[in-house]
């Protein structure tokens, strides 16, 4: 059987994006395989914004969330194995 985690994580998604607040995501910037920008986590950790506003690109599988972001200014490419997403929520 699939996890339910990957659909969990993207109904969230939908379901903040549809009341008009801002998704965003906790990482373990640690986790095998995580792309997330140097210098930017804190603890192992990091708050990604996810808002159709914010980022460009998204695509959430089942495997993994994947984007581009801005980072003071510069834009990174982000992958987030599904393992590695600690929470996802409204702000």
């Amino acid at each position: 059987m699939n996890s339910s985690r990957p659909y969990l994580v993207r109904a969230l998604y939908e379901w903040i994006v549809d009341n008009d607040c801002t998704p965003h995501m906790l990482v373990n910037a640690e986790y095998t395989k995580v792309q997330v920008p140097d210098g930017f986590a804190n603890d192992g950790q990091i708050v990604l914004n996810i808002s159709p506003s914010a980022v460009r690109n998204l695509h959430m599988d089942n495997d993994a969330v994947s984007f581009e972001g801005r980072f003071s200014g510069v834009t990174h490419s982000l992958f987030v194995p599904v393992g590695a997403i600690l929470g996802i929520y409204a702000r």
